[in-house]
C-alpha cells in the first residue's frame, strides 16, 4: 500500500527534479501536465524509452522517459555539430533527473540504489502493468515550449510506503563534488 502522502511527495520530488535536471538552463520554461493514463501514447512522443530505477528493500521506483526524436529535441539536448547522439544526451539528462529524485528520497530511506539507464522501445510501455505497480503517474513535459517528453513514475512496493517529503527550494549546483 502506498499512502496518498507518499504519492504526493513523489510527485513534488519529480516536479523539482524535472525542472532542475531535464532543462539545460534553470531559467528555461518547463511545463508539466499530468497525462490521462500512462498508456496514452498518442500524446506522448513515440521513440525510445529510457528506463531508470531506484530500489530499496521495501520498494522500487521505475522512471521511464520518452524523448521525441525530432529536430527541436536534438537541438536542445545535443546541439548543432555535437559528436554525441540524442540517446547519449538523453541518458545523461535522465540519469541526472533520477539522481535528483534519489537525493530527495535518501533523506527518508537510507537503503537506496540506482540502476544504470538503458533504452527500450516505447512499445514496451504496454507491459508496465506486468510489474504490478501500486502507483503509476505519467506526465507530459514541455521545455521551452518546443521540446516534448513523457515521464512515467511507476512505484512497486513490497511493504507499506508512507512518508512526507519536504521539497526544498531549488538551489542549482555548479557541478562541484559532494563528499558524503
Amino acid at each position: 500500500m502506498i499512502s496518498q502522502a507518499a504519492k504526493d511527495s513523489l510527485e513534488r520530488i519529480f516536479f523539482q527534479a524535472a525542472r532542475t535536471r531535464l532543462t539545460a538552463e534553470p531559467t528555461h520554461a518547463c511545463d508539466i501536465v499530468r497525462a490521462a493514463t500512462h498508456s496514452d501514447t498518442e500524446r506522448g512522443p513515440r521513440a525510445e524509452m529510457l528506463v531508470l530505477t531506484i530500489a530499496s528493500i521495501a520498494f522500487r521506483i521505475v522512471l521511464l522517459l520518452q524523448f521525441a526524436d525530432d529536430e527541436a529535441t536534438r537541438d536542445y539536448y545535443v546541439g548543432p555539430g555535437a559528436d554525441r547522439t540524442l540517446r547519449d544526451a538523453a541518458m545523461e539528462v535522465g540519469n541526472l533527473c533520477c539522481g535528483a529524485i534519489n537525493q530527495q528520497l535518501i533523506e527518508h530511506f537510507r537503503d537506496l540504489g540506482m540502476s544504470t539507464p538503458y533504452a527500450l522501445s516505447s512499445d514496451c510501455m504496454g507491459y508496465l502493468d506486468e510489474l504490478a505497480p501500486g502507483y503509476v503517474a505519467a506526465y507530459d513535459v514541455t521545455i521551452e515550449h518546443a521540446v516534448r517528453l513523457r515521464a512515467t513514475l511507476c512505484v512497486c512496493a513490497s511493504a507499506p510506503l508512507d512518508f512526507v517529503a519536504q521539497v526544498a527550494d531549488v538551489h542549482e549546483s555548479a557541478g562541484e563534488l559532494e563528499l558524503f
